[in-house]
């Protein structure tokens, strides 16, 4: 079957919006340090709004893929795009940490949750066949983004302070969503509807919900979440703290992006053609082992190459879970099954810059959540071999249900 040409059109807009979106929101990666000096506010308290940043995305994301369902995915992004350039504008005059929280965590959280839950069913209804690289290319976005928005956003840093600087950022959210939203189509009816062989079994969200592999891939998605949130939102200031300059340590997380490029291409290939399953395990794996190697990372060459294994691993795993929804729970509720998945890894997410956060804050160093990202990858590969077999209809339909 052919596919339609507008899907990898909508694969496209997908990946432009989520490298913007996700880019803007991780830029507080960047402008740690410097919120930090300039306000007095700890890096607990900055931090935690990267963690509400989680906690809201995840949450919003479940409401937005469900609406999405109903109503479409382009009034979906469209609103999230006014309201993630808002959100910014407000935190970029915030004057307590409390007013940061509220603003960068709560509200651009929410927005972010607007895009990716949504374009991806929304791309999962336009193309048929190679669903996996097409889920992977959309989420390429994801890996762009340290690669474009967070060395802009350092940029930004050496030319003004950083209220500027997320004021910038703001305005360009609203100069490039608003205008990609109005390109965004909900799937045909034909292949949103399509063949019961092709959209898989007709489960309700009720019994979705309970069962054994919503369960199985919700808690696989938290901890995977859970490994490698601190170390993505930490590294940057790590490597700071092992002498080098603000800079430097911002190319560790453009190679880790660009690492996650390469792995999601390459991942979504290989779960086409091996299977999804497998390729979820062993990429489990290599982010557990990676995670424990920043430990040993003082250099820059020692960190790029840790960073370029780390990013390779999380960047390739995460489009599956979305390949995995489909295959067990068909088109028509994918929008709200994922979201869910999505919003309970948001919780593993949280984790992360929080505690880690307060891991510097307590020992000075943050060899302890390396270790501990470690041992919950670790975990994260058990959950994901209680993986139950794909329904009948689904192994006949996609090569990647095996």
């Amino acid at each position: 079957m052919k596919e339609p040409r507008y899907g990898w059109v909508m694969v496209a807009l997908g990946a432009f919006m989520t490298c913007i979106a996700i880019g803007a929101m991780f830029s507080l990666a960047v402008f740690l340090r410097p919120i930090t000096e300039s306000t007095g506010w700890s890096t607990t308290a900055v931090s935690t709004a990267m963690t509400l940043n989680f906690l809201a995305m995840g949450a919003a994301g479940f409401g937005w893929g469900a609406l999405s369902d109903r109503i479409g995915p382009r009034p979906v992004v469209l609103a999230g795009a006014v309201l993630l350039g808002s959100g910014l504008f407000l935190a970029s005059h915030a004057q307590t940490a409390l007013q940061f929280q509220l603003t960068f965590g709560l509200l651009v959280g929410i927005a972010v949750g607007s895009f990716f839950s949504p374009m991806i069913a929304a791309v999962m209804g336009w193309i048929s066949e190679h669903r996996g690289l097409a889920v992977s290319l959309v989420s390429v976005g994801v890996g762009v983004a340290p690669m474009t928005m967070s060395p802009f956003a350092a940029w930004l840093i050496t030319q003004m302070d950083w209220r500027a600087a997320q004021l910038v950022i703001a305005v360009l959210v609203w100069a490039t969503l608003v205008p990609a939203a109005l390109f965004v189509r909900r799937p045909p009816a034909a292949a949103a509807a399509g063949s019961g062989a092709a959209e898989g079994p007709r489960t309700s969200l009720r019994d979705a919900f309970f069962s054994a592999p919503f369960v199985v891939l919700a808690l696989t998605f938290f901890a995977c979440c859970a490994a490698h949130a601190g170390p993505i939102f930490h590294t940057v200031t790590y490597a700071m703290t092992c002498g080098l300059a603000p800079l430097a340590a911002v190319t560790i997380y453009s190679v880790e992006g660009l690492a996650g490029l390469g792995g999601r291409l390459a991942l979504g290939v290989l779960a086409d053609r091996l299977g999804v399953k497998r390729v979820l395990i062993a990429g489990l794996a290599i982010q557990a082992i990676a995670a424990f190697m920043f430990v040993f990372a003082s250099r820059l060459g020692e960190f790029y190459a840790v960073a370029a294994t780390f990013g390779f691993a999380y960047g390739g795993v995460m489009p599956l879970y979305a390949v995995l929804a489909r295959e067990y729970f068909g088109q028509r509720i994918l929008g709200a099954v994922f979201g869910a998945a999505a919003m309970v890894s948001s919780l593993g997410m949280a984790l992360g810059p929080a505690i880690g956060g307060w891991i510097f804050d307590t020992f000075g160093r943050y060899t302890w959540m390396y270790v501990g990202s470690a041992a919950i990858g670790l975990g994260a590969v058990a959950i994901a071999l209680a993986f139950p077999p794909f329904p009948k209809a689904a192994r006949a339909a996609s090569p990647a249900a095996a």
